[in-house]
């Protein structure tokens, strides 16, 4: 056992992708032609997302990196707050809630967009993720809507 601990190591890098994080939801029919549906995504705003985290993956990928290899996931969402969780002059109110658990997108379908994006860049296939940490948040002080993803290979 501790020889095959011995033996793993990893590579990560971390990219911060700005811009507001969208989810990947459901499918809807554009189209028909010949009898079969021509499906396209639901929400105007995953192909853009999309594209940036891809392309600040790709212009961020080591040099030497094994996009075959089992990968992990960690990455944290960064939402602005909505504009009733602050008083007149600015503040927080007291009744804001801690935790980022509003309709903002579902934390799995920000993830679907986010695996979908680093395929074919970071890893061949999503099915290479073995592990996810992630965590949606409010943003603090200046921070702007973002999302912060650390990839992870596994050589064995």
């Amino acid at each position: 056992m501790l020889k095959r601990l011995v033996r793993l190591l990893s590579n990560s890098y971390t990219i911060h992708v700005n811009g507001k994080p969208a989810p990947q939801g459901s499918k809807k029919v554009q189209r028909y032609v010949n009898g079969r549906a021509i499906l396209c995504e639901s929400s105007p705003n995953v192909m853009p997302w999309r594209a940036l985290v891809a392309g600040k993956a790709k212009r961020l990928l080591p040099e030497g990196w094994h996009a075959t290899l089992p990968m992990s996931l960690s990455v944290t969402f960064i939402f602005p707050r909505p504009k009733a969780d602050f008083k007149a002059n600015g503040d927080l109110k007291n009744t804001a809630p801690s935790f980022c658990i509003k309709r903002i997108g579902d934390i799995d379908k920000l993830l679907r967009a986010i695996c979908d994006a680093l395929t074919g860049v970071a890893f061949d296939d999503d099915c290479q993720v073995f592990s996810i940490q992630a965590e949606r948040r409010y943003a603090v002080g200046d921070e702007q809507p973002s999302a912060i993803i650390t990839v992870t290979s596994i050589n064995v």
